[in-house]
């Protein structure tokens, strides 16, 4: 790399608390960062599940560079003990934190791109000695581009949930269905949601915190004057094991670990069914125009009204076509990474923290971070991504003994044996977002919620 690059800024994609995390990071190695956010303020997917309450507290959700940054600022950290919502993340840090870094942050820049300038992915001349550009869009619709000498993309997999189909595609007449099929925990703190799921059957496809979250909520939702009649059918693709509800009270997280118990105790108190080793195939409508799950084996559930599908996410790289990745074939994630994370290995507190060098792909000096790093995989702490980017900034200022130190402690789900959390092929379909152990998901039932966030 030349001095003309060497002054370009670090590009970070996405102003979530990875991406931000990120930034505090470069800053405090003197290394200008500009973080690309496609929403119109920081931590938009965060805000997407506002209503859920992380299952990691506020001591774990902090990056200790991003508390330096709001010090000054006379920002205090909430309670360490306490749980935030994915409200209260954004509202009480993550926005806070994007306002510190001012200009460093460029809100509705949608980026379409990246590339080496003047080199597409076949060319190989001179091509580490070429800084990045990035095409995004502005807030107008306008086309811009922005040089970098490196690129952290830390733009998560919230906007791309998993279908419901077995195959990884979406189910035969999924997409005509959309008028009755969710993505996401339903806020059921909404009138509008609210009434749209009172009184009804409902399919909860999933097996992670996410679906136990679901459970849990329209479990409640049932025990309400407005809400009786209320009925979850819980779909899974594989069957019910002693991990199938997570580590109990034996999760060092216990918030974590009162989510399937949540979820439990739903299927225990005759709020929910369990329809184990169901493969969606089809999504037809009854006369009444009800919805109906075909399966692949040729079973056919009994109508219901609506379907949450919790089955994962996955990350978008359509921009990054024109760089040279290093994926594993099955997670979607670096191939150093990978093995440390194959959810049928491993949960979150049995995954070894990692750094640059996990991280880094043919294409030097681009790294995904986050979420985005896991793939396919559920297994995502916020915490993770705090280690990650900590690493990858110390190793881009040079600071190599720093990049390859580990300085992060994980706690231990309570599930792991010698085949950790997800003992099953189906492993990826354990989590949707963004979170903790995989994607929002939330506690219960009188409890204070927790999720699992778009890392927690």
């Amino acid at each position: 790399m030349n001095a003309s690059t060497e002054a370009l800024p670090v590009v970070v994609i996405g102003a979530g608390p990875i991406g931000l995390a990120a930034a505090a990071r470069l800053i405090e190695r003197d290394i200008q960062p500009l973080v690309l956010e496609a929403g119109p303020t920081a931590a938009t997917a965060v805000r997407d599940w506002s209503h859920v309450r992380l299952f990691s507290p506020w001591s774990e959700v902090v990056d200790p560079a991003a508390e330096k940054l709001l010090g000054p600022t006379g920002w205090v950290r909430p309670d360490g003990a306490g749980y935030p919502s994915g409200g209260d993340w954004a509202d009480l840090y993550l926005q806070p934190l994007a306002d510190v870094l001012g200009e460093k942050v460029r809100y509705n820049a949608t980026v379409t791109g990246v590339s080496r300038t003047g080199r597409d992915r076949i060319v190989d001349a001179d091509r580490d000695t070429q800084p990045f550009v990035i095409h995004y869009t502005g807030p107008d619709g306008t086309e811009e581009r922005v040089q970098a000498r490196a690129v952290i993309d830390a733009s998560g997999t919230w906007a791309t949930p998993s279908p419901a189909g077995g195959s990884g595609l979406p189910a035969l007449g999924e997409m005509a269905a959309a008028d009755r099929i969710s993505y996401r925990i339903p806020d059921l703190k909404d009138p509008a949601v609210r009434a749209r799921y009172a009184g009804k059957r409902i399919a909860v496809i999933g097996s992670g915190a996410s679906a136990f979250t679901a459970l849990a909520y329209l479990a409640d939702l049932a025990k309400t004057d407005d809400g009786r009649g209320t009925h979850a059918v819980w779909i899974l693709r594989r069957g019910i094991s002693g991990s199938t509800f997570g580590g109990g009270e034996a999760d060092q997280l216990p918030a974590r670990g009162a989510l399937g118990l949540a979820a439990k105790a739903a299927v225990d108190d005759g709020y929910a069914d369990a329809v184990t080793g169901f493969r969606t195939d089809a999504v037809e409508r009854d006369t009444g125009g009800r919805l109906v799950l075909v399966g692949e084996d040729g079973r056919r559930l009994d109508a219901v009204d609506e379907v949450i599908v919790l089955t994962g996410l996955r990350p978008d790289l359509t921009f990054l076509d024109e760089l040279r990745l290093g994926l594993d074939e099955r997670l979607q994630a670096p191939v150093e990474l990978a093995p440390l994370i194959d959810p049928n290995q491993h949960s979150c507190g049995t995954v070894y923290p990692h750094g640059q060098a996990e991280l880094s792909h043919p294409e030097k000096g681009l790294y995904l971070v986050g979420m985005k790093s896991y793939g396919r995989a559920p297994t995502f702490l916020a915490m993770t991504g705090y280690e990650q980017v900590r690493s990858i900034a110390a190793h881009l200022a040079g600071d190599h003994e720093a990049a390859e130190r580990v300085e992060l402690t994980l706690p231990e789900t309570g599930v792991c044996g010698g085949a950790g959390l997800f003992d099953q092929p189906e492993a990826a379909e354990q989590e949707q977002s963004g979170g903790c152990c995989a994607a929002p998901a939330t506690l219960t039932i009188g409890a204070p919620a927790a999720v699992s966030s778009g890392g927690c």
